[in-house]
């Protein structure tokens, strides 16, 4: 199971999105607060649909709270516009945690240096970014293929 953290999400669509795909790819969510939203907002609900009874989500009130229990952290890899290395070129594993942070400014400098591993999406020089929610299902679609390929 892949364990998808999503550091300050500032929209809640997005938020639903994510839980939605993490449903559909038996993917634990984690979410870091603060949160640009509430929880219960009905646009959290809505682009959840009604799966998000069935979505596995941990909140946790800072960074360190969730850091302090991973258990291997050379299996956390934070995605960043700013990475040398693609993601289509890491080896993932059952169990890998994939770091996404917030729409508006990606990860901070104090997330990005308390872990070695960052990836890239590729893309055209034309965009800034992909939206998040489509960044973590370009990332899980590569990383379930990687782990279903070596059963």
């Amino acid at each position: 199971m892949l364990n998808i953290v999503l550091v300050e999400p500032e929209i809640p669509n997005n938020t639903g999105n994510i839980g939605r795909l993490c449903v559909g790819t038996e993917s634990r969510l984690h979410l870091i607060h603060p949160f640009g939203f509430v929880i219960n907002d009905k646009n959290l609900k809505r682009s959840g649909l009604d799966y998000w009874v069935h979505l596995d989500v941990t909140e946790y009130q800072n960074v360190a709270e969730w850091k302090a229990q991973i258990p291997d952290l050379s299996r956390v890899f934070l995605m960043s516009s700013h990475a040398e290395k693609s993601y289509l070129e890491n080896d993932f594993q059952d169990g890998d945690w994939l770091v996404f942070g917030k729409e508006s400014k990606g990860l901070s400098e104090a997330v990005l240096n308390e872990f070695p591993n960052h990836l890239t999406i590729p893309m055209s020089p034309l965009i800034r970014s992909f939206n998040i929610a489509n960044s973590v299902a370009f990332v899980i679609g590569e990383a379930k293929r990687q782990i279903t390929n070596k059963r």
